[in-house]
């Protein structure tokens, strides 16, 4: 069972781990963050929690029951009442429906504990799973984007009727 955290300062350690674990997978799908990522990594970890201490983003992870981060669900560039979906799912956990959850969940923390009306998300043609997600979540495409010189698509949920879903 996985459980969806907002980002403290203790997932430190069991993030960077995560993250290099998983670097080469990602970076097929994804441009690699690079190696200064990982050198400043605490310094970053401290950024983020800064950022969203001020509103301006709110980050997650899914974590296992010893700890581990199994993925993270991010909501960036908050303003006007939207954000930006992103997520990356471990390589050991894709495929086992994770993703769909955490962003459903994500959905229903948008609009009720954040006070957001819709997301935006954007992924590359290719990258079918992604694309399985947002699709099963109430995404719907809005139109064509190129991500790092690469097709891919621009998506909306509007929140709306998340709260609509969860009322009494």
């Amino acid at each position: 069972m996985a459980e969806l955290q907002r980002l403290r300062l203790d997932h430190a350690p069991a993030l960077l781990a995560f993250e290099q674990e998983n670097r080469a997978y990602f970076a097929a799908s994804i441009t690699d963050r690079g190696d200064d990522y990982f050198a400043h990594f605490d310094a970053r970890h401290h950024d983020l929690l800064t950022e969203q201490a001020s509103g301006l983003h709110f980050f997650h992870v899914l974590v296992n029951s010893s700890g581990a981060v199994l993925g993270r669900v991010n909501l960036v560039d908050v303003a006007d009442g939207s954000a930006e979906l992103g997520y990356r799912i471990a390589e050991k956990s894709a495929g086992q429906g994770l993703a769909t959850a955490a962003v459903r969940e994500i959905c229903a923390r948008a609009a009720a504990e954040y006070g957001l009306t819709a997301l935006r998300a954007v992924t590359t043609l290719d990258n079918a799973g992604s694309r399985a997600v947002l699709a099963r979540t109430g995404f719907i495409p809005t139109g064509e984007v190129r991500l790092d010189g690469r097709p891919g698509l621009r998506y909306v949920r509007d929140l709306e009727e998340v709260l609509e879903d969860t009322a009494p």
